[in-house]
């Protein structure tokens, strides 16, 4: 039984199947999506990763790796190296062209049906805080803009910018799948240009000398930390944006479609953001783009953040609604993003009125991959020995099923997202917890190094009596 993951419809009205249309309500959630209602190609993944990217955190990622004290060339590297971490949020959808259903469901292999949960909620506070951060830079370069037109001081320009920005997010993310791939093609058309734009006024004169002394362990490590948090963030989310591609389609173009469309934004605002660190104070890194850019660009700029901000969140809050509905929220998919919308709303609230927003923004981030390396790292290996093959019915039973293990927990995937999370922990470098072996480590932050640890646990504890499902 599929209990509330079946999609509904309200009493004494009929349901209409295969309706995925844009601007109208999706009326799936993590329910597997029929056969008969699949549709698209993979290039509309590489749109939706392209467009989701196009987002100003990456600016302020690659002035972060220059803040640390890497030259411009170092922190193009780490960019580089960080968006080749697409090619595992790539090969992470083709659990959803496989199952046709939600990641968060399909991680249940790996955990066990009530294993799941834990990992499941933590994958669910972090996704929101990301929303969070984009809304927050969103409604920074709003307020800005208003300030541009003569309305500054008190807290009622940046309370509308505010809203603004979460009322965009939220409508597109309400409407659902077919909405969200609409917009983030025809948004990443205009911000491509726009941002492209930005590229060619900030990367001239960048500053290409080497730094006055070579960034140690500790500059590296927290460079990776920052620039690999982003794609780190999407791993339980790239199944929710394949399961309604057809199960004729090419799993490898699956990868490389997404692969590319993550990298090629997140790389090329990268650079601009470790460009502008060599020019500019990135204290601020909304102004300290703008003060690099001529007068006639800068409310453009704004645009561009806003938009950028509004693109990314709206895949991790359409995630979130999915998520909720893993955590085992009786609610249809429209109703339960409600209420990540209002955490996301209270959130932001926090980051804008309470908190110094760049201390939160670097805290943030650092501990990002406390929870999503290791996780990852547990996901991908199941993915792997069971070579993406899953019993689709099984991952919905309630009690009993291939995915039930003891009482509804998997000792080995449990045990190795413990190992995974454990060491992260013990070798994160953060502003909110350093761990006890940053110390002896000379100051290197290996929390990355978490996924390889869960994953080699869980390799070992379940090899053997995790294989693909055979029908």
């Amino acid at each position: 039984m599929l209990g509330h993951e079946t999609a509904t419809a309200a009493p004494g009205t009929a349901r209409t199947t295969g309706r995925d249309e844009v601007f109208q309500v999706e009326e799936h959630g993590i329910d597997p999506i029929p056969d008969a209602e699949r549709h698209g190609s993979a290039k509309d993944v590489f749109w939706l990763w392209f467009g989701s990217n196009l987002t100003f955190t990456y600016v302020i990622n690659g002035a972060l790796a220059v803040a640390f004290g890497l030259s411009f060339w170092q922190a193009t590297a780490v960019v580089v190296i960080g968006g080749l971490a697409f090619l595992a949020i790539g090969a992470a959808g083709l659990s959803g062209v496989r199952t046709g259903t939600a990641t968060l469901v399909v991680s249940r292999a790996a955990f066990g049906r009530r294993g799941n949960w834990p990992a499941g909620l933590l994958n669910w506070i972090v996704g929101i805080g990301y929303t969070v951060v984009n809304t927050v830079v969103g409604t920074l370069a709003l307020e800005a803009f208003l300030a541009d037109l003569g309305w500054s001081g008190g807290h009622a320009p940046r309370a509308l910018a505010l809203t603004v920005t979460l009322t965009l997010t939220f409508a597109v993310a309400l409407w659902g799948h077919a909405t969200v791939q609409f917009a983030e093609r025809w948004m990443a058309y205009v911000l491509a240009v726009g941002f492209a734009a930005l590229v060619v006024l900030v990367l001239p004169g960048a500053d290409t000398s080497a730094p006055a002394a070579a960034p140690g362990a500790q500059a590296w490590s927290l460079a990776f930390v920052v620039v690999l948090a982003g794609p780190f963030s999407y791993l339980p989310m790239p199944a929710d944006y394949t399961r309604y591609l057809p199960r004729t389609t090419s799993l490898k173009a699956v990868t490389r479609s997404a692969a590319l469309g993550g990298f090629l934004s997140s790389v090329a605002l990268g650079v601009a953001g470790a460009a502008a660190a060599t020019r500019a104070d990135m204290t601020d890194a909304v102004a300290g783009t703008q003060s690099l850019l001529p007068g006639w660009f800068q409310p453009l700029f704004l645009a561009l953040v806003l938009g950028g901000s509004v693109t990314n969140s709206i895949i991790t809050l359409y995630s979130s609604s999915l998520n909720l509905q893993v955590l085992g929220i009786p609610w249809s998919r429209a109703r339960a993003i409600v209420i990540s919308a209002a955490v996301t709303a209270a959130g932001s609230l926090g980051a804008l009125f309470l908190t110094d927003f760049t201390t939160s923004l670097l805290s943030f981030l650092s501990l990002l991959i406390i929870v999503f390396a290791p996780w990852g790292g547990v996901f991908l290996a199941d993915m792997v020995l069971r070579r993406c093959a899953y019993d689709s019915a099984g991952l919905h039973a309630d009690a009993g099923g291939p995915y039930w293990y003891r009482s509804g927990w998997h000792p080995a995937g449990l045990t190795a997202l413990l190992a995974g999370l454990v060491f992260s922990a013990l070798t994160c470098d953060s502003e909110l917890w350093t761990g006890p072996l940053v110390a002896p480590l000379g100051g290197a932050d290996l929390t990355l190094l978490g996924a390889a640890v869960s994953a080699l646990v869980y390799v070992l504890l379940a090899r053997g009596h995790v294989t693909p499902h055979r029908p």
